[in-house]
């Protein structure tokens, strides 16, 4: 399939799709939405391909990884599998959690507590990858891994499995990526297969994590997923699966969850962080596939109801559990925790739920949450490893420091980092008929068609070390359209300038600044996005905790010992150069960097104060 007839082939799954979920939409929908609800239609999401980073952050992530995961070897990859299912399974083993051990003991055992579960996240951040590079050996090892995968598909891989709908979530989503990206042709059957098989070892229904429902196991075996996957199960509906996996993902909504959340109480309290947050992602599909207001009101409370127990970072869930509302459990982690923040886990569920309020709502402040998240925890993480070392937690303890977990080679932290490295793309750019939304202020070119004519966007800056960002527009014709623009709720006096010359529109912070004209070559927008510096508390008990915020970016303090600091002191921090600042004491300065500019030293996030 050429790669027009494979992008002209989604974009009518697509659009299919969106008006099946209109069609679904009840009436009182529509009272809904006049009751404040948002009454446009979804934004649209641009394809991995039609976004090109200039980013050195971003980019070496993504070339790290790919590397990574194109370095694992085939046998390797499916050895669990073929063992789970009575097959011959050569090749070297990876160890960690992917390792498959029939003995395995909870407590007891390092390795092997979740054999194979990051196989379907791998097979998806390939497919993704190849969209953005068109690399025809990743291409290859995608349709390679599914057809090796295939021969081993069996029940008995679910029955020893302690995670299966959790294992079964990612090959859903591994499948119906190689379909979409890579255009794999027997992707849809080998998943109709998959489910066939998955099905009978599922529970009828989402079941709470460390609720039992298969006896005689030990308390992992209640810490599987079931209240995730409706997510890719509405997704594969929408990508042309078939019925089944629509009836499916109404089937596995955690309603439990989903219907306190609704009616506007906080019930986040002692949930696993990442997977409840993670969770959130299949209301809004609810929402997108059947219309139902409820999911959509239930995720726009959950996520009221996190930023009030999050960290200046954006992060949330020290030792991955939610807090009660005014908890000082997470003023306390400060001290007594440094599993401060599940971060690729965490920022990939947090990214997928912001993305898609953001979508429905328009509403700025949760791409000012999908930045600020991105800049201070995911951005910064240490790379994945050949050998499986993998950054999980941030660590906002006083005396914090980035570290491998020795224990946790390959883990699940494994399986996200691949896909938040390639989703930063489609979180940058929205269209919808009028136009295009600028969502991340990333150096980056994004090239769609508008109204029948080829146009390109280039983004360049040194922000958010940098207050200013331009765009230049090329166009072969003259072309009327819309550039929205993020302005942060920080960036208070921010400006819009066109070729030069500063344009009277609405610049309000905590909005979208819509600039409309008739666009031609060599256009040139300039946003002024005005950077202070301010202080954030940890929470409204501990006023004297503050974190120094400039922009979208946490500056932390690289330092082993805090001396007597004043407010004024911190907000009188002097820039020494491109990417760093300092604090003056009555000893030595205190360096204060990004996350992204710390290496193995001693930070704090948090400064005390007098």
């Amino acid at each position: 399939m050429t790669s027009s007839l494979r992008v002209s082939r989604r974009r009518f799954v697509q659009s299919a799709s969106m008006m099946t979920a209109g069609l679904a939409i009840p009436s009182r929908f529509f009272l809904e939405m006049q009751a404040g609800s948002p009454a446009q239609q979804p934004l649209e999401q641009f394809d991995y391909g039609d976004v090109v980073l200039a980013s050195g952050l971003h980019e070496k992530q993504l070339e790290e990884t790919h590397s990574v995961l194109m370095g694992l070897s085939d046998d390797s990859l499916l050895k669990p599998f073929r063992q789970m299912s009575g097959q011959p399974a050569p090749g070297e083993d990876l160890g960690g959690w992917y390792h498959y051990n029939p003995d395995y003991k909870w407590g007891k055992d390092e390795d092997g507590f979740a054999p194979s579960c990051t196989f379907g996240q791998w097979v998806s951040a390939l497919a993704r990858i190849y969209a953005i590079t068109r690399d025809q050996a990743t291409r290859e090892k995608v349709i390679r891994l599914n057809r090796l995968y295939a021969k081993t598909i069996s029940g008995d891989y679910y029955d020893r499995n302690r995670f299966p709908t959790y294992c079964y979530d990612k090959l859903v989503c591994g499948l119906i990526d190689s379909h979409v990206y890579v255009g794999d042709p027997d992707a849809l059957s080998i998943l109709e297969r998959t489910t066939n098989a998955a099905l009978p070892h599922f529970p009828k229904r989402a079941v709470e994590h460390g609720k039992e429902w298969r006896p005689k196991k030990d308390e992992s075996w209640t810490w599987d997923e079931s209240y995730t996957i409706s997510e890719n199960l509405f997704l594969a509906y929408q990508r042309g699966a078939g019925e089944r996996y629509r009836e499916l993902g109404r089937q596995y909504l955690d309603d439990e969850y989903y219907d306190p959340l609704a009616e506007g109480h906080d019930v986040l309290a002692g949930r696993h962080a990442y997977s409840y947050v993670n969770s959130l992602s299949s209301a809004m599909q609810a929402f997108l596939t059947l219309g139902s207001a409820k999911h959509l009101h239930a995720a726009r409370n959950a996520f009221e109801m996190l930023s009030q127990q999050s960290f200046v970072t954006g992060g949330w869930g020290p030792d991955e559990t939610l807090r009660d509302p005014d908890s000082p459990d997470v003023a306390a982690s400060l001290t007594e925790s440094h599993s401060s923040f599940e971060t690729p886990c965490g920022s990939y569920a947090h990214f997928k739920l912001t993305r898609y309020l953001l979508r429905v709502t328009r509403d700025s402040r949760y791409g000012d949450s999908m930045e600020r998240v991105m800049y201070n925890t995911v951005l910064g993480a240490k790379p994945l490893q050949p050998d499986g070392r993998t950054f999980y937690y941030s660590d906002y303890n006083f005396k914090g420091r980035k570290v491998y977990s020795d224990t946790q080679h390959w883990a699940c932290c494994s399986g996200t980092l691949p896909q938040v490295v390639a989703d930063y793309r489609i979180n940058t750019y929205f269209r919808d008929l009028s136009g295009v939304w600028v969502n991340l202020y990333i150096p980056s070119t994004l090239r769609w068609t508008q109204d029948g004519t080829q146009v390109t966007l280039t983004q360049k800056s040194l922000y958010p070390f940098d207050e200013v960002v331009t765009f230049e527009v090329t166009t072969s014709q003259v072309r009327d359209f819309a550039l929205n623009f993020r302005i942060p709720a920080w960036a208070t006096g921010a400006s819009v300038s066109l070729n030069g010359r500063r344009v009277q529109i609405p610049a309000t912070p905590g909005s979208f600044a819509a600039l409309r004209r008739s666009w031609s070559k060599g256009d040139r927008v300039e946003l002024d996005l005005p950077m202070t510096k301010r202080l954030e508390t940890v929470d409204p008990r501990h006023p004297q905790t503050v974190a120094l915020v400039i922009g979208p970016l946490v500056l932390f303090a690289v330092t082993d010992t805090q001396p007597p600091l004043t407010r004024a002191d911190l907000l009188a921090a002097s820039r020494v150069d491109q990417r760093s600042w300092q604090v003056r004491t009555g000893g030595a300065p205190i360096k204060m960097a990004p996350f992204t500019g710390i290496g193995d030293e001693q930070y704090t996030t948090y400064m005390r104060v007098t």
